[in-house]
């Protein structure tokens, strides 16, 4: 019997290995539930807004947009495989807000990511999407650690 509680799973990605544990538990809480599953990965426009749109700009954005390409259809090929419904989305900003964002115009039920657990100076450096929606998201969100 499916749930009625989660109906719509974000899982978001970034297509590196630690997020593949959370891709993991993402398809396996939708294979659970009967949940429809949005693959998102955001390109992040921020680290661009001061470099001057040239051609080394739009080689970059290129990889980057097939990056998000590649990390949404390794969801989407694990997805289907057991059958599940995957919407596949690459959008562009700030990583955080647009996750938030997107979850809340498309009513998910809960979000899922991963993270690399760090702390301390890294974190502070580096800064953290996951605590970033953890923090500001009106819908829940599971945070997965990736595999050591």
């Amino acid at each position: 019997m499916a749930s009625k509680l989660f109906t719509k799973i974000l899982i978001a990605t970034d297509g590196s290995e630690y997020t593949k544990n959370a891709v993991d538990y993402g398809i396996d809480l939708a294979k659970n539930t009967g949940a429809k599953i949005h693959a998102v990965y955001v390109v992040d426009t921020a680290a661009f807004a001061s470099i001057p749109m040239d051609a080394a700009w739009e080689s970059m954005y290129g990889l980057l947009r097939q990056e998000g390409d590649e990390a949404t259809k390794y969801v989407a090929d694990k997805a289907e495989a057991l059958g599940l419904e995957v919407d596949r989305n690459t959008i562009e900003g700030h990583p955080a807000d647009e996750i938030i964002k997107y979850a809340e115009k498309n009513s998910m039920s809960i979000i899922v990511l991963g993270t690399l657990g760090k702390s301390g100076l890294d974190r502070f450096l580096l800064g953290s999407v996951a605590e970033k929606v953890v923090r500001n998201s009106k819908i829940p969100v599971l945070v997965v650690r990736g595999k050591k």
